[in-house]
C-alpha cells in the first residue's frame, strides 16, 4: 500500500482532543464580551447608586439593560465553566475525579446561568 501523505498531513487536525482551538477561541470570545459588558455593567451599577428597590427593577425591566445583563451573565458563566475545565484538565491526573469534577462543574454552571437568566427574565416582565 502506498501512503504519499507526509507525516504533518496526517497529524493536521489530529491533536489530543480536537478542540483546543475551538477552546482557546471560546475562551477569547468569551473574555472580550465580558470586558465589554463588564464596563457597561460598571456604568450600570454606579448609575444605580443611592437609588431604590423600585427604580432599580424599572432600570432593570428595560429592554436593552435586560439583554445586556443577560448577556453578561451567560459570557460569565461559560467562561467561568472554560476556565475551570482548563485548570482541572492540568491538575486533575485521576480519570474518573477529572469525569466528577468536570461534570460538576458544568452543571453548577449551567444551573447558575439558567437561574441568574430566570432571575432578570422575572424583573424584566414585572412577575
Amino acid at each position: 500500500m502506498n501512503d504519499f501523505q507526509t507525516p504533518l498531513k496526517k497529524a493536521r487536525g489530529w491533536g489530543a482532543a480536537r478542540t483546543g482551538t475551538e477552546h482557546f477561541v471560546m475562551q477569547r470570545l468569551t473574555a472580550t464580551a465580558l470586558l465589554l459588558l463588564g464596563i457597561w455593567f460598571c456604568f450600570f451599577v454606579v448609575g444605580l447608586l443611592g437609588s431604590d428597590f423600585a427604580t432599580a427593577r424599572e432600570a432593570v425591566a428595560r429592554p436593552w439593560n435586560a439583554m445586556l445583563l443577560v448577556l453578561f451573565l451567560v459570557s460569565m458563566f461559560w467562561h467561568a465553566q472554560l476556565g475551570l475545565q482548563v485548570v482541572l484538565e492540568d491538575y486533575v491526573h485521576q480519570s474518573m475525579l477529572a469525569l466528577l469534577v468536570q461534570t460538576t462543574v458544568r452543571f453548577i454552571a449551567i444551573l447558575g446561568a439558567l437561574i441568574s437568566v430566570f432571575a432578570v427574565v422575572r424583573i424584566a416582565l414585572g412577575v
